[in-house]
């Protein structure tokens, strides 16, 4: 089973949908503790920065707890922003720091937020990515992104180029809506999912 984070800044219901289309089955824990039994987790999210402070120590030491016991750990929009060590968009607030970088306002040499389609850069090969042909579409909305560090495997081009696939041995993050993102993105979630059950 995979636990599905509702810390009150994602869209569940799509998510939710996307994994179902990808032939998961989720369940959204009440308490940390109940990250024990989970075979992944998905960590959503749309909106401010400022709402991952509703990931409080308790939830923060669950997740990484199960990240270190080699759960593989998903962050999806706002929850790969969260993956690394913060935001200029709150900078005050502290992120999981699971990846060195923090996230950056996009150029506003073009219109901010970014929202839409655009297409990736792929870096290099990857689990998430296996089956997704270079310069596929998915669908952004954000107006800040993560630094590109050693950890990204796609990158995608708003004015600037930033990180918008991001994976480690058990660490994954996107910064586009996969559920949002048509059969790329449903493979790519199918993808996490196969990684999951391997390590179930």
């Amino acid at each position: 089973m995979i636990a599905l984070i509702d810390y009150g800044a994602g869209n569940l219901t799509s998510v939710r949908k996307g994994f179902a289309a990808a032939g998961a089955e989720l369940y959204t824990p009440r308490l940390p503790g109940e990250l024990a039994r989970a075979s992944g987790v998905v960590v959503p999210g749309v909106g401010h920065f400022s709402a991952t402070a509703a990931l409080d120590r308790e939830w923060r030491e669950a997740i990484r707890g199960s990240l270190d016991r080699g759960v593989p750990l998903f962050g999806i929009c706002l929850g790969q922003q969260w993956l690394y060590e913060g935001s200029d968009e709150d900078p005050d607030l502290a992120g999981l720091g699971a990846i060195a970088g923090r996230c950056r306002r996009l150029p506003p040499t073009l219109k901010v937020p970014h929202v839409g389609w655009n297409s990736l850069e792929i870096l290099r090969p990857s689990r998430l990515l296996d089956g997704i042909e270079p310069g596929t579409q998915a669908y952004f909305t954000h107006s800040y992104a993560a630094d590109i560090t050693p950890e990204a495997v796609a990158t995608t081009t708003h004015a600037a180029p930033f990180a918008s696939v991001v994976e480690t041995d058990r660490l994954f993050g996107v910064q586009f809506h996969p559920e949002k993102s048509g059969h790329a993105g449903v493979r790519m979630l199918r993808n996490f999912v196969a990684v999951c059950s391997r390590n179930a």
